[in-house]
Parts: C-alpha cells; structure tokens; sequence
C-alpha cells in the first residue's frame, strides 16, 4: 500500500468511525470507587502517514500506527493527596530509517507518582483542574506541569510520550485571582533513546539526575489591559554526564504574556516575548568544550474573534518568530524551546512536526467552528522563513550555511476535524497537512527535492 493510499484512508476511517465500537460505562463506575479516589484511564490509536519527506534525513515516505495507554489515579485524605499515572506509549509499522524517536515510543512509565498538600482553603481536584482563590498546592514527587500558554513548559497531548519532572511545585492563587507558581524540578530523560530499542518498543524507565535541573516562576494578575499579565523567568542548567555528552546549556529565560481568552462577540489576544540568555555549546560532540555566551528570542502574537451563531466561528491571525544562530564566533543566538508543545499552533508532531520556535519567522491564519456540541472544524494556513539564513531551519535539519539558498522555508496548510462519538468515552480525531517546500527546503545542500510533503493522520481515543 502507498503511502498516498495510506493518507487517504485515514480520512474515510476518521469519518467513518462507528458508536459501536464502544458502550462501557466509565471505569469509575465499574470498578466502584469512592468520591476519595479518582481513577482514569484512556486508550488512543493514532495512524499517521507521510510522503515525500522534509527533513534531511529519514525516508522518504514512512507510515506508523502508535498506541497510548494512560491509567491513573489520586486518593484524596482530606489535606493530603497521593498520585500516580502511568502511559505506555508504543509505535509500531515504521520503517526502519523512520524519524520515530522519543517523542513516539516510552513504554511503561510511570510519568506521575506524588504526594499532593492542600493549603489554605479546600482545592478542586488534580490533574490540571487549577486552585480555587486562596488556595494552594505543594507537590512533591513526580509530576507533570502546564505553565502559562505552554510555550516553554507542557504536558504534551498530541505528541505521543510527554514530559515530566522530579521535583517540587507550588501553586498558589489569591483571594483576588493572582495566581503564583514556582518550582525546582530534575527533568526526566526519556527512554529508550537508542534507534534499535525504539523500533523494539523496549522497555527502559526514564532517569533524572541533578546534571539536569530545571526551576524557576510564573506570576499571573488577572484585570490588567483586557485581560491577565503573566511574567516568568526560568533556569535550565545541563552539564555532561560519562555516558550522555550534552551542550552543557545553563539559560536563563524571562518573559512576559498579555492574554485574554476567546469568548463570543469578543476579541481575544494572546502576546508573548521572551529572552534567553547564559552560556552554551554549538553541539553535544564530545569534542565540543567551547562555552558561546547565548542571547535568543521569541515573539508570539495572536488575535482573534469568536462570531455569535450556531457554529460559534473564531478567526485569528498569528506571527511567531524565534531566532536562530549565526554561527558567529563566541556567541550562539538560537532560541531553545526547553520542553513547550508545539501542536496548537505549528500543527501535528510525530512524523510531521516541521515547525518549531527557533530559527522561524511565520505568520499565519486560523478558522475555527462547531456546528454542533459534538464536531469541532479548524483550518489553519502558515508561510515560513529563516530567521537567520545560515541556520537549520525549525526542526527539518535543512541548512545552507552559505546563505545561498535564500530564507524562504515553505507555506503549511492544515485542517482538522474532530468529532465525540461518544460523548465523554469514544472520540476520533482526523487531520492533514501539505507542506509546500520554498527555495531553502528544496535548494540547500542538504535539501530534499522530491515534491511538496503531505501528511495525514487518524486518532481513535477511548476514555475511562
């Protein structure tokens, strides 16, 4: 089967995906849990596709179907809660040059395991339901976290494995909705790292380690300029390990969000900046011992409108821009992206994933609509460049250190439609992408000039 066959069954199976395929009650209800213990659990079959690669290195064409298993749950005794998650994330049917890595395959992993203080007045749960005013929690352990628009700090939901960290959390909002964050955390390594255990599904926990530490804060003041201010600053320090070389990154990044969220009849905006700064090398080579003094940004803009009408339409305009290196002696300017999602606005990862923050100069146009409680549309088109001309573009690996091949990088279109089969239990999801490849993509040494990327994708999820 082609791959361009592959693609176009994954539409018809997304739209064509039967109510019957599951009638279980929730697994709460089956297996009788107190109001004291929440338990989830959740099953997502993901086929994907691609043809005519981007990158510059893989196949040319690849396909994969991966599977997620996530269980978890959190007894509450009263001021003190305990956690625990663990996902299996697997891949299978990808070819052996395939660009799955990490970001596909960590099986058995028990991403969330902690011990939960509630402070002050009585929470509202875990899991990402938030504190209510004057209320704060302190997390011990192993744990996930999505802080502020999750740009630079996220649990990942498209990407088939997700980030976690060992370490401490507090949160804290006010009486008047001012809501804290601060945390020191080892982030964890994921694995297996190595192609051959990858393309094995092999089980390996993931380790953390204090060569790696991460930690910082984020303050939020709701009612300011039409919405809420977040401002941040957060450290990330790496140095190498006997068995794991690394680029020894020890960065600072501050920042500040003006953002307020879509509601119908409104406009809705969401600005960031960010600046990096601290030291770093060019590459992990062993050989590479030279320390650059780092100076990056990110920018980020997006405003929109959410139209009245059954289909509650939103249309925004988006830029983002992240820089890249200029391979100036002494200095490194390429922005790291430390552990953000990037699916919302850069489109679909796993084989696809051509769009990151660094390196970048993108805008773009979004549409968004419901025609009922249980489908949900979105079309989203993007044109991108180089920042910095000499540099490896976003995540292709594409590089023309001379400058000759130009900054244009490609054009993107992307839609997606999502729709609750059952609603709250069965959900499938399907989308597609064309990548249109510019003058940089098809032109650079290390380019690929075998036709425009297209890609396409099927998720079924069963939630428990």
């Amino acid at each position: 089967m082609t791959n361009r066959v592959v693609l176009s069954a994954l539409v018809v199976a997304g739209l064509t995906a039967s109510p019957a395929l599951a009638r279980q009650a929730p697994l709460t209800h089956f297996l009788g849990a107190t109001d004291d213990l929440q338990i989830s659990a959740s099953v997502r079959t993901r086929l994907e596709g691609i043809d005519n690669q981007f990158r510059a290195a893989g196949p040319d064409a690849d396909s994969m179907l991966s599977i997620r298993t996530d269980v978890a749950a959190e007894y509450d005794a009263g001021p003190v809660r305990f956690g625990a998650e663990v996902i299996d994330s697997r891949a299978y049917l990808q070819r052996s040059n395939s660009t799955a890595g990490t970001g596909e395959v960590n099986t058995f992993e028990p991403v969330q395991a902690f011990v939960r203080f509630e402070l002050g007045d009585h929470g509202s749960g875990a899991f990402g339901k938030g504190a209510k005013a004057g209320h704060g929690l302190l997390t011990l352990g192993r744990f996930t976290m999505d802080i502020g628009g999750r740009r630079l700090v996220a649990r990942n939901r498209f990407r088939n494995t997700t980030n976690a960290f060992t370490g401490v959390e507090g949160d804290w909002t006010t009486a008047g909705g001012v809501r804290a964050i601060g945390f020191w955390t080892m982030p964890q390594i994921r694995l297996p790292d190595a192609a051959v255990e990858i393309a094995d599904n092999k089980v390996r926990l993931d380790r953390e380690s204090t060569d790696l530490q991460f930690f910082g804060g984020d303050v939020t003041v709701p009612g300011m300029f039409g919405g809420s201010v977040e401002g941040y600053a957060f450290r990330l320090v790496e140095r190498d390990r006997p068995d794991l070389p690394t680029r020894n990154r020890r960065l600072w990044t501050i920042g500040t969000r003006l953002f307020a969220k879509p509601a119908k009849s409104r406009f809705d905006h969401d600005f960031e900046l960010a600046w990096q700064g601290g030291k770093a090398r060019r590459s992990a080579l062993i050989a590479d011992v030279t320390d650059l003094k780092v100076s990056a940004w990110l920018v980020h803009a997006e405003a929109g409108y959410t139209f009245e009408g059954k289909w509650s339409p939103r249309v925004s305009g988006l830029f983002d821009a992240a820089s890249g290196d200029s391979g100036r002696v002494g200095a490194y300017r390429r922005f790291d992206t430390l552990f953000g999602a990037r699916r919302s606005e850069f489109g679909p990862t796993g084989l696809f994933g051509a769009l990151q923050r660094s390196n970048i100069i993108s805008p773009g146009l979004r549409g968004e609509a419901s025609p009922f409680a249980r489908l949900e549309l979105m079309t989203a088109a993007r044109i991108a460049w180089a920042e910095n001309v000499h540099d490896t573009f976003a995540t292709t690996g594409v590089r023309d250190a001379s400058g000759a091949s130009g900054r244009y990088a490609a054009a993107q279109i992307e839609g997606r439609i999502r729709y609750a089969i059952v609603p709250g239990l069965l959900q499938s999801e399907v989308g597609a992408v064309a990548l249109f490849k510019g003058r940089l993509l098809r032109d650079a040494p290390n380019g690929r000039a075998n036709g425009n990327t297209l890609y396409g994708y099927w998720d079924l999820t069963l939630s428990l």
